[in-house]
């Protein structure tokens, strides 16, 4: 599948490069064709398996459309298991949960100096069905930034500490967080009709970070460490993103690697127990 020149959406945890005006607009400053870029997604990789950890490695050229500049870069991702958190709270209503968490080191490396004026930063997404509800708990109030789309009244609220939004409406949305409002937490709670399950990702942010990303109407409107994608297209399929973006390296002599840890959590039960997960690692009320 991945042998062809087309683009394959396998979905899961991924791993893409922002800005993403920079690598996924060949023909930029015009936005009407976008491609993935097929050096690191889904690229090719080497593997090494050790006893607890699986790691991928790929070395690369990216090519800057709106600087034309070309970037020599490695890109690695381990991943590991992790234990459930919650196991050490002895409520009963937890211990009825299903679990499954692993750990992902992302190291993204420049093998010769960026050139001054481009930058390149780690933007890591969970692809998860569509039809749930984002949880982005902030340091204080903070509406999010809507990059695109129209998004139906009622789906996206700000609350003193918590931006929610409901993925589930027709056609393309996304929003973004800045690096000075968010906690680090990210969770999704999806139901099937069979169940309720949540999905928890913990990261690290640095709100001095140079974080780059922006959207092409507004290339000087950048600072955002979080961004929620919904898709629900007949060309696409419907599914739901969790973002989060590292600080970016590059600009002619400035920092030259970003190493990055991220953890997700995976749980699967009633809903008032996946309600009291939230509770404990999102500090939310449902």
């Amino acid at each position: 599948m991945y042998a062809s020149d087309r683009w394959h959406n396998s979905g899961g945890d991924r791993t893409w490069l922002a800005p993403e005006v920079d690598f996924f607009l060949p023909n930029f400053p015009d936005t009407s064709t976008y491609v993935q870029p097929r050096q690191f997604d889904a690229g090719q990789y080497i593997v090494t398996v050790a006893d607890d950890e699986v790691q991928i490695d790929t070395e690369f050229l990216l090519h800057s459309y709106r600087a034309n500049a070309d970037l020599a870069l490695s890109l690695s991702k381990t991943v590991s298991l992790v234990a459930d958190p919650l196991a050490r709270m002895r409520d009963n209503r937890l211990m009825k949960l299903e679990f499954a968490g692993y750990k992902l080191r992302t190291s993204l490396r420049a093998i010769r100096p960026i050139p001054t004026g481009v930058w390149v930063g780690v933007w890591n997404l969970l692809q998860m069905p569509g039809g749930g509800e984002l949880l982005a708990p902030t340091f204080f109030r903070s509406p999010p930034t809507i990059f695109f789309g129209d998004i139906p009244a009622g789906h996206l609220r700000t609350e003193d500490r918590l931006v929610r939004f409901r993925m589930e409406a027709p056609g393309e949305q996304k929003i973004c967080i800045s690096a000075l409002a968010t906690v680090g937490r990210l969770g999704y709670i999806h139901t099937d009709g069979d169940g309720y399950t949540l999905i928890v990702r913990s990261f690290w942010v640095n709100p001095n970070g140079a974080y780059r990303d922006v959207w092409h109407t507004r290339l000087d409107d950048d600072g955002y460490a979080v961004q929620a994608c919904n898709i629900n297209t007949a060309s696409l399929g419907c599914f739901a993103e969790m973002e989060y973006h590292t600080p970016a390296i590059g600009d002619g002599g400035g920092e030259d690697r970003v190493d990055d840890t991220s953890i997700v959590w995976a749980y699967r039960g009633n809903l008032t127990a996946i309600r009291e997960a939230a509770h404990c690692l999102l500090g939310v009320s449902l």
